[in-house]
C-alpha cells in the first residue's frame, strides 16, 4: 500500500499517535507524517504510507489553513490552554476590531518566531518541551517564516475572543502569533482553539475521520491518494524505454533519452519534476543538475519500485 491519507485529526492525541493508529488499523509498517498538529488542535494530518514516505519532504513545504480563537486577558506557559495561567491582565475598551485588524496585518509577510519551550523544535539534541516540563528554559533562536494572510472573522469584545483565520507556511506556531499579538495588544492572550483546514490542496471536508477507518477498513484504499496525485503541481517528463531502468537505478540521463520535454519546464539547476516511463507509470522525482550545450543532464532524486 503506497500513498497519502488525508486524516482528521482530533483533539487530544498527537500526530504521532494518529498515524500510530493509522499503522494499526491497516496493517502497514511504514507511514509517516508531513508535518506536527498540537494535540489540543485538529484538522487536516497528511499521512504518507509506504513508498509515499520518501515524497514527504516535499510536502512538508505546503502552505498551511487555520481557523482558531484566542483569548485576550491571559497568558499561559505553553501559549494555548493546555498550559498553566501565568499572567492575568485587563482587557481594556480601546481594544475593538480596528485595532485588531492594525495589528493583524503587521504580522502579515516574512517574520520572525521564537518556538515556544512547549514545543517538538530541538534543543542540543533534546526536545523543548521535555526540557519544559523539567521546569528548565533554554534560549532559542528565532525562525524566519512567512504569513500569507491573516484575517479577523469576529471580535466577541464581551468575552475577550478573537477567531481569525490564518494561511503560513511550514514551521509556524500559531499558539506563539497569538501571543506575540496579545503582547503588543497590551493584555496578553493565548490560543484558544485551533483547526487546520488546509494543507496545500488537501482539504478537511475530504478527510478521513479515524473512527470512520476504524469501523471500516476498506475506506483506506478508497481514500488513498496516489503519489502522483499528490504531487500534481510538479511538471513532469517522459522517458524513452531504454532510460526507464537508467531512472529506477538512480543512474543519471539527458534530455536525448526523454521522450518530449513539456513546453515551459523550467530546466534550471534542482528544479523538481516528476519522470515517467512511456505506459505512463510514475518512476522517480527527479532534478536537472547541468545543462551542457542543448543538452540537459536530470538525475533521480526519489525512486519508486513498482508502481
Amino acid at each position: 500500500m503506497d500513498g497519502i491519507l488525508n486524516i482528521f485529526k482530533p483533539k487530544g492525541i498527537t500526530s504521532y499517535q494518529a498515524v500510530k493508529e493509522v499503522r494499526n488499523i491497516l496493517g502497514i509498517p511504514k507511514a509517516g507524517h508531513t508535518g506536527t498538529l498540537d494535540p489540543s488542535a485538529s484538522g487536516v494530518l497528511l499521512v504518507c504510507i509506504g513508498q509515499a514516505t520518501k515524497i514527504a519532504e516535499f510536502l512538508v513545504g505546503m502552505k498551511k489553513h487555520y481557523q482558531g480563537e484566542m483569548i485576550l486577558g491571559i497568558s499561559t506557559d505553553s501559549q494555548d490552554s493546555a498550559g498553566k495561567i501565568i499572567q492575568k491582565r485587563e482587557v481594556k475598551n480601546d481594544i475593538d476590531e480596528k485595532r485588531i485588524i492594525d495589528i493583524f496585518q503587521k504580522y502579515e509577510g516574512i517574520i520572525s518566531q521564537i518556538p515556544p519551550m512547549f514545543s517538538a523544535a530541538h534543543y542540543k539534541g533534546e526536545r523543548l518541551y521535555r526540557l519544559a516540563r523539567k521546569g528548565i528554559e533554554v534560549k532559542r533562536s528565532p525562525k524566519e517564516i512567512k504569513i500569507y494572510k491573516l484575517n479577523l472573522m469576529n471580535f466577541n469584545q464581551k468575552a475577550a475572543i478573537v477567531k481569525f483565520e490564518v494561511i503560513c507556511s511550514k514551521g509556524t506556531y500559531i499558539r506563539t502569533l497569538c501571543n506575540d499579538i496579545g503582547d503588543e495588544l497590551g493584555c496578553g492572550a493565548h490560543l484558544l482553539n485551533l483547526v487546520r483546514k488546509k494543507v496545500g490542496n488537501f482539504s478537511i471536508e475530504d478527510s478521513l475521520n479515524l473512527e470512520e477507518l476504524k469501523k471500516e477498513k476498506a475506506l483506506g484504499k478508497r481514500y488513498l491518494i496516489s503519489i502522483d496525485s499528490a504531487l500534481e503541481e510538479l511538471d513532469k517528463i517522459t522517458v524513452k524505454s531504454e532510460a526507464a531502468k537508467i531512472v529506477l537505478n538512480g543512474g543519471i540521463i539527458s534530455s536525448e533519452q526523454i521522450v518530449e520535454i513539456p513546453k515551459g519546464l523550467k530546466t534550471r539547476k534542482n528544479n523538481i519534476f516528476k519522470i515517467f516511463d512511456l505506459e505512463g507509470n510514475f518512476l522517480s522525482i527527479g532534478t536537472s543538475i547541468k545543462k551542457k550545450g542543448k543538452n540537459i543532464f536530470f538525475k533521480p532524486v526519489k525512486v519508486f519500485r513498482n508502481n
